[in-house]
């Protein structure tokens, strides 16, 4: 009854257009005064104290160095080169686009980020070269989900946040379900371009491949200081987004000089607003995290679940539509700080893997920046090839299809997920 009132009091509140982090606050301060006898003083340290974690800096530090990526040329390397491989098969720019993407995510950590540097420079080349406008948006819109999956990812350290997981353990987890979307990701895009006789580049010289790789090296080098950097101990992963937020900023302005420093002050404040953005959802949600677990209502969840013979793979799949279904409303951040701390207990009881079940959330959350109505990626994808929501819809039907499938043998084959963690050392 307890929980029908707060996710009632929740539901009402966001039906009314209230912003998701106001609707959290509001819910709590709203029980706690009505329902118990909780010292509404209480609220504001714990308002403090839930955002006085160390792994939260790398939120700000991974935003601003994809900022610095976005607006620093890095992006327009990355493409040249991904094209150089790819380009010379049925839908050159396509497949260019989605290596671009992976290549783009392993250094950003945002999907937004990767479809605005990604789409913003080839969208308008694919359609000049005679692809279709729905064909491309849709090819981008959905390979920019990449950037929450191939690690760095903000969203994994939401999740670390939620849950007191292993930030480099996820990390490491997500890069071969990451390489292994790309790879479905590519042959869907393939065949829409074979079976639709699309244009092809023409194929590169192994001297131009050579140029463009050493014109993108300096980006590419950002992968193994991130990545390096964590697995050989030598810094933190929130140490190593301070890293590669340093180190994007010294490439984009000294290296490629793309950054004007008059720019700067405009990247700064875009980074600030978005990590303000961010950090809000997270001290709400840690506030309605501390009035569940006061209420035990993660505790009588996962009692009721356990109770009623649910195993292991209908819990999975229950969490999955869940997720699906929230992820047509929400965004990732609201939906892991809202959900983790009800289901992450009940997947501990049933003896679910936290980094396993972090990265199919993960995927999860990819699939709902590509799903209507408030698919984020299709907004950002639709700005830059100014086609409406509904065709966006539409454009990704072929590429969403294979992230849900991507999305079953995530779920069902842990074994993909963890082999690299476990072959590292990271997880048992």
């Amino acid at each position: 009854m307890t929980g029908l009132i707060i996710f009632g009091l929740l539901a009402v509140l966001m039906l009314t257009g209230m912003p998701v982090s106001i609707s959290l606050g509001l819910t709590v301060l709203t029980f706690l005064f009505a329902f118990t006898q909780v010292p509404i003083e209480s609220v504001a340290l714990k308002l403090f104290t839930g955002i006085e974690k160390f792994e939260i800096m790398a939120i700000p530090f991974f935003i601003l160095a994809g900022n610095f990526l976005t607006h620093g040329g890095v992006a327009k390397r990355m493409i040249r080169f991904a094209t150089s491989l790819v380009g010379h098969w049925p839908g050159g720019l396509g497949l260019g686009a989605v290596v671009a993407c992976a290549l783009f995510a392993a250094v950003s950590g945002s999907s937004p980020a990767t479809v605005v540097a990604v789409g913003s420079i080839l969208l308008p080349a694919m359609v000049k070269a005679g692809y279709p406008k729905r064909f491309g948006a849709g090819v981008i819109a959905s390979a920019g989900g990449l950037g929450i999956l191939i690690p760095p990812s903000i969203v994994m350290v939401m999740y670390a946040v939620s849950t007191n997981s292993s930030i480099g353990a996820l990390f490491m987890a997500g890069v071969v379900p990451g390489l292994v979307l790309a790879a479905m990701l590519l042959g869907t895009t393939w065949y829409q371009a074979w079976r639709g006789g699309y244009p092809r580049e023409k194929r590169a010289s192994w001297g131009e491949r050579w140029t463009a790789f050493r014109e993108s090296i300096w980006g590419l080098l950002l992968i193994v200081v991130v990545m390096g950097g964590i697995y050989s101990g030598v810094f933190t992963p929130t140490e190593a987004a301070a890293m590669s937020a340093v180190y994007a900023f010294f490439i984009a302005t000294f290296v490629y000089k793309d950054l004007k420093v008059r720019d700067l002050p405009k990247t700064l404040l875009a980074s600030a607003n978005m990590s303000a953005m961010l950090l809000y959802i997270i001290t709400n949600a840690v506030l309605f995290s501390f009035l569940l677990t006061h209420e035990n209502i993660p505790q009588g969840v996962a009692d009721w679940l356990l109770g009623s013979g649910l195993g292991v793979i209908g819990f999975l799949l229950a969490v999955n539509v869940l997720l699906l279904v929230m992820g047509s409303f929400m965004e990732p951040s609201s939906i892991i700080l809202i959900t983790a701390p009800i289901l992450f207990p009940i997947a501990m009881k049933l003896g679910i893997d936290p980094i396993h079940f972090g990265i199919m959330i993960t995927v999860n959350m990819e699939i709902g920046m590509i799903t209507p109505p408030v698919g984020l990626n299709l907004y950002v994808a639709s700005g830059i090839s100014k086609l409406g929501l509904s065709e966006m819809s539409v454009a990704v039907w072929p590429w969403l299809l294979t992230m849900l499938v991507f999305l079953g043998l995530v779920t069902y084959w842990p074994a993909m997920t963890l082999a690299l963690p476990r072959a590292l050392g990271m997880v048992a």
